[in-house]
């Protein structure tokens, strides 16, 4: 099925995403994740509650006790399902994807990642078979509130952060019902844009990595004179921020940010970072002292490499941040805890914080339709190889003194992705324009 993606569930509701399907995935979930008790819960979608019943439906029907902990953010749902010591977690949501879409994520005890190579496929391959059958014994399900265990556990990191003013763009996803409580317990004046849960999504898409969704939260910003903007996606598991000038702060300028103060906390830690990351990244962890790690992207492949070497934090470019201290999850309301704490640390403001890592010249990600992907790369390395390094972490990297290019295949669509970053804008755009030659050549 092609709603099979490779981190998670996903197409459009009700023709390809519907009840039906959702107790068929609880029915296969429980005999491919052996679990006993599974959690669930769901974004704020309207979709999203006829699902969800759907779904306990089947989990209860093939003999899991479910925890219900209803609307709840993706960081949520994975805290939960380690907190309670459940055997697996599923969270209902569609993340940043428009409102005619829906669907769910996966994950293990302690919030392991489930991915398609780990698990998925054979759940597909079990509703394919129509083989599906009840357990001989219906399990339990129990309603729980999972929000004040959860605010408390990341309010134990934010006891150094002073009186700021933060706008917060939740775009009517998820977090607007919870933020405002978290708010209430820091010395922060928080201004708020589309709390309103709403999964119609009014105002513009929940997806903070498209610069048209960032506008409203720049603007307000700046015309409030506030310390900084932070904007959410759909689930609650990505995070963007803003400067106090209104400017965008790209998340490898985060991760960079972040690696001194979690460097302070555990000198000589590893950090791992996505290979789309600039070398800015890569450089700073080396000049404290710490172990950088590049991984290939993805939170599955992310969270397996933390939990591999125990590092204590990652970032990927699509704003996902890590953390060690939440399970090795992603965890957006923990790296604005963080951000917030190394300002109050510092006394600097954020774009004084990122300015040090601004130092070369990216292209951001840029998608190209092609038919034959690894052609492309082929020819990718054989054009530009000699006298760099080529490496095939993640699709294929080229990396040269001066600049370096990630090309990398889309699991879903006949698009490769390109990212490119050099030490000048000349450089960057000479060498985009090569590689953009030999792409659509």
């Amino acid at each position: 099925m092609a709603i099979f993606k490779a981190y998670d569930v996903r197409g459009t509701y009700p023709d390809q995403v519907n009840e039906d399907l959702f107790a068929k995935i609880g029915l296969a979930a429980v005999k491919v994740l052996k679990a006993g008790t599974v959690v669930v819960g769901r974004d704020m979608r309207e979709s999203g509650v006829s699902l969800g019943e759907a779904l306990i439906k089947g989990l209860t029907q093939a003999g899991a006790n479910v925890i219900d902990i209803g609307m709840a953010s993706t960081p949520m749902l994975n805290f939960a399902t380690a907190f309670y010591k459940a055997g697996a977690g599923i969270q209902i949501t569609a993340s940043h994807n428009p409102a005619e879409y829906n669907g769910c994520k996966f994950c293990r005890e302690d919030a392991i990642p489930v991915a398609y190579s780990t698990g998925m496929s054979e759940m597909e391959k079990l509703i394919d078979s129509g083989s599906l059958t009840p357990a001989a014994k219906t399990g339990k399900v129990e309603t729980r509130d999972i929000s004040s265990d959860y605010r408390a556990h990341l309010l134990k990191f934010a006891s150094q952060i002073k009186p700021q003013t933060v706008v917060v763009d939740a775009g009517n996803g998820v977090m607007g019902a919870f933020l405002p409580q978290l708010f209430s317990k820091l010395p922060c004046e928080l201004i708020q844009l589309y709390f309103e849960p709403d999964g119609s999504f009014p105002n513009h898409e929940a997806n903070p990595l498209k610069e048209e969704n960032m506008i409203d939260l720049q603007e307000q910003v700046k015309e409030t004179g506030a310390d900084l903007g932070i904007a959410y996606d759909g689930d609650g598991d990505r995070a963007m921020f803003v400067d106090e000038t209104g400017l965008t702060v790209p998340a490898d300028v985060v991760t960079a940010m972040l690696a001194s103060e979690m460097l302070e906390r555990e000198p000589g830690a590893t950090i791992v970072y996505d290979l789309r990351s600039s070398w800015a990244v890569k450089e700073e962890i080396e000049r404290l002292g710490g172990k950088p790690l590049m991984s290939r992207v993805g939170h599955s492949f992310i969270k397996a490499t933390m939990r591999e070497t125990n590092a204590i934090f990652a970032g990927e470019l699509s704003g996902h941040f890590y953390f060690r201290d939440i399970h090795y999850t992603d965890n957006a309301e923990m790296a604005m805890l963080s951000v917030l704490t190394l300002i109050s640390k510092t006394g600097k403001k954020l774009s004084e914080l990122a300015a040090p890592f601004r130092t070369y010249f990216p292209t951001g990600e840029i998608n190209f339709e092609v038919e034959d992907k690894d052609a492309k790369m082929k020819a990718i390395a054989e054009t530009f190889g000699e006298g760099g390094e080529v490496l095939e972490l993640d699709g294929l990297s080229v990396i040269h003194k001066d600049w370096w290019c990630n090309v990398r295949p889309s699991n879903t669509e006949p698009v490769l992705r390109l990212n490119l970053e050099a030490r000048t804008a000349a450089l960057r755009d000479e060498m985009r324009g090569k590689v953009e030659q030999v792409l659509l050549g």
